[in-house]
């Protein structure tokens, strides 16, 4: 069986303190864009694919959900969404994406924001999600981008006062496992070409109107190295135009 890399104390230590994690939603760069896509919840079932501390789960049962569900491979996690995210229309899981039942026609919405990369198999998870959907139904994605999976352990290279030269990228064409360092520790993503993660949709039978890269808000640049974020893509994708939406037949 699969295990989540969360489930090491070290690197959920370090996650803890990242300001997604202290300060929620609020404290998650991409929260300006992703939530545009959000479809209107109230009386809707959503299901979140690595929900982690369970944020876009106590936000859909706020906007009015009647079951929202959030599955995640680390107990670790999910031990802190059941803490932090608790809800009576709110129940978590721990659970692996591929692992998942997805049962016919079951929500009006899936979501998965920043767990993808994880997956091998995208194509797969794309048609359970396909099939898990109602008619109509939403499925909002956000993976971290390929410019940035590809990107040599996902470290900028540094000049010798400490400034970010540039971001190097090796072995785009070849997907699969990537060791990188993340907050320190030594994680395993898997790396997607743009094609896969966009044709993918289209091909298991979503339909994608357009496609934006994700940028920070201006009120984030503030922050100290932020400015940095802009050099290269870190997420895909973000506004609403890159919402995806279920389609009767696949799209050609």
């Amino acid at each position: 069986m699969a295990k989540s890399e969360y489930n090491n104390e070290g690197l959920f230590q370090e996650y803890a303190k990242m300001s997604r994690s202290r300060l929620g939603l609020s404290g998650a760069g991409e929260w300006s864009q992703l939530r545009p896509l959000f479809p209107k919840l109230e009386g809707k079932k959503m299901l979140d694919l690595g929900c982690g501390y369970g944020w876009h789960c106590k936000f859909a049962a706020e906007q009015g959900a009647v079951r929202v569900l959030g599955i995640d491979l680390s107990e670790k996690m999910i031990e802190e969404a059941r803490r932090r995210n608790a809800g009576a229309a709110i129940e978590y899981c721990v659970c692996g994406i591929e692992k998942y039942g997805y049962p016919a026609e079951e929500w009006d919405c899936v979501i998965s924001n920043l767990a993808l990369h994880y997956i091998a198999d995208l194509d797969a998870v794309y048609k359970k999600v396909q099939q898990t959907l109602k008619p109509e139904g939403i499925f909002l994605i956000n993976i971290e981008h390929p410019t940035f999976t590809a990107g040599v352990r996902q470290e900028w290279v540094y000049a010798e006062d400490g400034t970010p030269l540039y971001w190097p990228i090796d072995d785009y064409y070849l997907p699969g496992e990537r060791v990188v360092n993340f907050l320190g520790c030594e994680v395993r993503k898997q790396h997607h070409t743009l094609q896969q993660i966009l044709m993918g949709l289209l091909n298991n039978g979503f339909e994608l109107p357009a496609a934006e890269e994700a940028q920070l808000p201006e009120e984030r640049m503030e922050i100290h190295g932020m400015t940095d974020e802009l050099r290269r893509p870190m997420m895909l994708p973000g506004k609403r135009k890159e919402s995806i939406k279920r389609s009767p037949l696949p799209v050609f």
